[in-house]
């Protein structure tokens, strides 16, 4: 459940957030579905190899975040409403500007990279249906 998390030490932003972030990719993408159990504290520390404080802080901050729920005796799970509006506008941004580099490589002009995404966009959607 735990496995695949990367802590880049050379990274300049603190442990902590580089988890904090891992975790809502986890729950972003369905890994880890609502109401589902996520890894203890202790099991993280030794998966990670980090302090007690640094995972303490992670679940702290993810609580305070509406991401997930502890409970006394029973663990720590995934929230039934996790806030991970901002991680998804986040990651739409980062798409849509790597879509614009693609689309300026190939030549296409802003109206037509609009319509591609509008295309991709209207098949998604009917594929869902």
């Amino acid at each position: 459940m735990h496995s695949g998390f990367v802590i880049n030490r050379a990274d300049g932003r603190p442990m902590y957030l580089q988890i904090i972030e891992q975790i809502k990719e986890r729950i972003a993408v369905g890994d880890w579905p609502v109401g589902a159990e996520i890894p203890s504290i202790r099991q993280l520390v030794i998966a990670l190899q980090v302090s007690v404080i640094t995972i303490k802080r992670v679940y702290a901050e993810l609580e305070r975040e509406g991401v997930i729920v502890t409970q006394q005796g029973k663990g720590s799970s995934v929230a039934q409403a996790p806030n991970l509006g901002k991680l998804y506008d986040r990651d739409l941004a980062g798409h849509i500007d790597q879509a614009a580099r693609l689309g300026i490589l190939l030549g296409l002009q802003p109206r037509q990279l609009a319509s591609r995404l509008r295309e991709a966009a209207d098949r998604l959607s009917e594929e869902q249906a």
